[in-house]
């Protein structure tokens, strides 16, 4: 069954998108803040939702926030710094009950009205944030950024993408450096904030069983910000003629290695074989019913693990495996003769099936969760598509084997990342 989904502009670069469903128990409301991917900015933008968190004008702790949440019936509230493509996305979202289940009027309102606290009324003193509460985020988010090592699966696949893309702002981390954070000062941050708030595009993604008219009211009545100078991010670059590809070796302290390929492959997600990427790399690399993991796991034992992935915004194809640091010759042929295998077309029938069947049911499982049909709305608004989940599983099933041949002989090896044993 088809989705409703409605689409509004409220202000310059400001979006509502609502998904109507009466499948969940609860409603789903999030705010995305869409930032350029830049060095200058990026840590102060992975600190700011951090320090609004710790209180705001009306409840001016984050006991007093939490008090409040659990007023209002256990409301969940979460902040999350990603990237998407070359922009930063900061955002904001609050679950609670569906009002069907509850003997209250308005709680939509009180839900969103929350949320917006948070957001635009921080806890500030002379026109700055509070200096205790932002030394303390610097050390959580300077503890956060040392700690990506400490997943090393993780961190090898942000590492390879880092050296292929290394003069590309993708290559930035999300969380941005150590280094910037004492550059950074309770005035400084509130003025960014001010900026992020005048000139951010600003997505709204509620999912819920919910009425259009009153959400807009609400919306309407309740989300107030100043708006200047809109800083629309531009559509990142994609295309690089990869003649050859680099190695590179990190060592560190860790008992198996982590070998992470990465291709650039060059075809965007505005062109029709944009699926046909994702069958290929998920029959190379997918699942228990993968080449990769058949041949270089299975028959040969040569990987503790070993999957492919694709990056949509900027049509990149990762893949990645633990193995032992005196394997990696050996498992490195493998993988690359596996990918040839996909680019001559040595795949049979039952693989495209399987594959078909597998990425279908990832895309029918966005429709799981209201978290994650909100995500695929950001996305949809990112890319300004418009193909619903049903027509994205329709151009799934006609994939054709020509079309799979053709993307993976678009997928050019960039970079070949090993993490290994600094004693090996």
């Amino acid at each position: 069954m088809e989705l409703e989904t409605i689409r509004k502009k409220l202000d310059e670069g400001i979006h509502l998108n609502l998904i109507k469903t009466k499948k969940f128990k609860t409603n789903f409301i999030s705010i995305y803040f869409l930032r350029p991917l830049i060095r200058e900015e990026v840590t102060k933008n992975a600190l700011i939702p951090m320090v609004l968190k710790r209180g705001t004008k009306f409840n001016k702790t984050s006991l007093d926030i939490q008090r409040r949440l659990e007023e209002l019936y256990g409301l969940n509230f979460s902040i999350d710094v990603t990237k998407k493509g070359e922009r930063q996305v900061v955002r904001f979202s609050i679950e609670g009950p569906n009002s069907d289940y509850l003997p209250l009027e308005n709680f939509f309102q009180q839900k969103f009205k929350m949320l917006t606290e948070i957001i635009t009324s921080p806890l500030t003193e002379n026109n700055k944030f509070l200096d205790k509460y932002l030394e303390q985020e610097k050390q959580n988010l300077e503890k956060r950024i040392k700690a990506r090592i400490n997943n090393k699966k993780s961190y090898a696949v942000e590492r390879c993408i880092e050296e292929m893309c290394k003069n590309e702002k993708y290559s930035i981390y999300k969380y941005g450096y150590v280094e910037d954070l004492n550059e950074i000062d309770s005035k400084r941050l509130y003025d960014h904030y001010v900026k992020i708030l005048e000139s951010s595009p600003i997505e709204i993604n509620i999912v819920g069983n919910l009425e259009e008219e009153e959400v807009f009211e609400t919306i309407k009545n309740t989300f107030e910000v100043p708006r200047k100078n809109v800083e629309y991010i531009p559509r990142e670059n994609i295309l690089k003629d990869v003649k050859t590809h680099k190695r590179v070796f990190e060592e560190m302290d860790v008992n198996q290695g982590k070998l992470t390929l990465g291709f650039r492959t060059n075809i965007p997600y505005e062109e029709d074989l944009f699926e046909a990427l994702l069958l290929m790399s998920n029959i190379l690399g997918g699942g228990p019913h993968s080449k990769l993991f058949i041949n270089v796991r299975e028959k040969e034992s040569l990987a503790y693990y070993i999957h492919s992935k694709t990056y949509k915004y900027k049509s990149l194809m990762i893949i990645t495996s633990g193995i032992e640091f005196k394997n990696f010759e050996k498992a490195l042929d493998i993988i690359k003769k596996q990918v040839d295998e996909m680019k001559k077309g040595n795949f049979t029938d039952d693989e495209i099936e399987q594959s078909k069947k597998a990425l279908i049911t990832t895309i029918e499982a966005l429709k799981d969760s209201n978290y994650s049909l909100s995500e695929f709305l950001l996305s949809q608004s990112i890319t300004k598509e418009e193909k619903t989940i049903e027509e994205m599983v329709n151009r799934v099933k006609r994939i054709k084997r020509e079309e799979i041949i053709e993307a993976a002989n678009r997928a050019n090896l960039d970079t070949i990342y090993f993490l290994k044993n600094r004693n090996q």
